[in-house]
């Protein structure tokens, strides 16, 4: 739908996580029976949520217990894992310093030069404690390290950036990385992102991407909607993306997973995300707040120390839980933000959603009111009147 803003301009409506709602179909199922499995190139995945590549959510021990529970963890190969042999002291820093001295502080921190035997290291690390190596890199990173990450045997590459495309302008002296040439030379599924619309969806999938990353500024420590003014809301674009994957697979064969990436915190957030058409969400903030996670309870942006443009803010989101909980539960907490798994599996058995497939098929509803409704209940809570 187009709202006119003004004379000659017009804007399309776009909806976000928060303004949507999932409808009850004719069947229920038993949680037990639904199905979340999905796929990644060759490697099937028993919870379709990815834990983000921030230096606050994801280290080595972080990405082998991930994999070992079922799920995924993406290592930054750009940050602090691979500028320093021991990182804790560094983690420690940036726990400690004040918030006026944060920025400085991550710039001149990030300032170390990345070493290529650390990427190695790092890999091989998570290898050889039975982990999926899955690790990223921005662009230009992925030019100057892809080589490594492949001779190390990374499972997988993701390639971020703020926002990605296959028809990038640069200036005479600077040859942009070609991501079509990229993805076939790599022997290992690379993921591309980030994109919010279905063009560049379409475009990343026909370079070769194995999963193409959706989501631009909606996460809690990413600033580039209010910096920048760039972005989509969620539902909207993980359904114009899935659309665009619908359209290759009919085109090609080619089934091309969506990942959801940013702005989700609680279960309903996860399941809202595989209903407009995700195949699997990456989550930062909400693994932050694990104890096993290395921002000791804070929780940053990737583009927190640019030197040119700061984005991403440091937040404290404290420490809840174990991973444990926050991904399989018990839940501790009654606010949606443990046992992300038992979240999904309840919400498909009440939907009558056997698999993933059948998620993405749930009727879906316009519910800005939801939004009001929240309001009120959070209000009552405080009120000591919560249900």
């Amino acid at each position: 739908m187009n709202i006119e803003l003004g004379r000659g301009r017009v804007a399309r409506r776009a909806y976000g996580i928060d303004e949507i709602a999932l409808v009850p179909g004719r069947r229920t199922l038993d949680p037990q029976l639904a199905d979340t499995s999905w796929q990644l190139g060759p490697l099937t995945r028993a919870i379709p949520i990815i834990a983000s590549a921030m230096d606050g959510v994801v280290d080595v021990a972080m990405a082998v217990k991930l994999s070992q529970m079922g799920a995924l963890g993406v290592l930054n190969l750009e940050g602090i894992q691979t500028r320093y042999p021991d990182p804790n002291p560094i983690l420690d820093q940036i726990a400690a310093v004040d918030a006026s001295e944060f920025v400085p502080l991550m710039q001149s921190l990030y300032a170390q030069p990345i070493q290529p035997e650390l990427i190695t290291q790092r890999i091989q690390e998570i290898k050889a404690q039975g982990g999926i190596a899955a690790v990223s890199a921005t662009p230009a990173g992925a030019s100057k390290f892809g080589q490594v990450v492949a001779a190390a045997g990374a499972d997988l590459f993701f390639i971020q950036a703020t926002v990605v495309s296959t028809a990038h302008l640069s200036p005479e002296s600077v040859t942009p990385l070609d991501l079509a040439q990229f993805c076939q030379e790599m022997p290992i599924p690379v993921i591309l992102g980030n994109c919010v619309t279905y063009d560049v969806a379409l475009s990343l999938m026909k370079a070769g991407a194995a999963a193409v990353l959706v989501g631009i500024g909606p996460g809690a420590a990413c600033t580039s909607r209010g910096v920048l003014g760039v972005g989509i809301p969620q539902a909207t674009a993980v359904a114009d993306c899935a659309a665009a994957r619908q359209d290759f697979y009919e085109e090609t064969g080619q089934y091309i997973p969506v990942i959801a990436d940013g702005g989700l915190v609680t279960g309903g957030d996860v399941c809202k995300c595989i209903a407009c058409g995700a195949d699997a969400v990456m989550m930062g903030s909400p693994f932050a707040r694990a104890a096993e996670a290395p921002g000791r309870g804070y929780h940053w942006g990737m583009a927190t120390p640019s030197p040119v443009l700061p984005r991403g803010t440091r937040i404290r989101v404290g420490i809840t839980g174990t991973l444990e909980q926050i991904l399989r539960g018990p839940a501790q907490l009654d606010d949606g933000t443990h046992n992300f798994l038992g979240a999904l599996q309840t919400s498909m058995g009440t939907l009558g959603a056997k698999n993933i497939i059948e998620m993405q098929q749930v009727e879906i509803v316009i519910a800005p009111s939801l939004l009001t409704e929240g309001k009120v209940y959070q209000k009552a809570q405080k009120l000591g009147m919560g249900r």
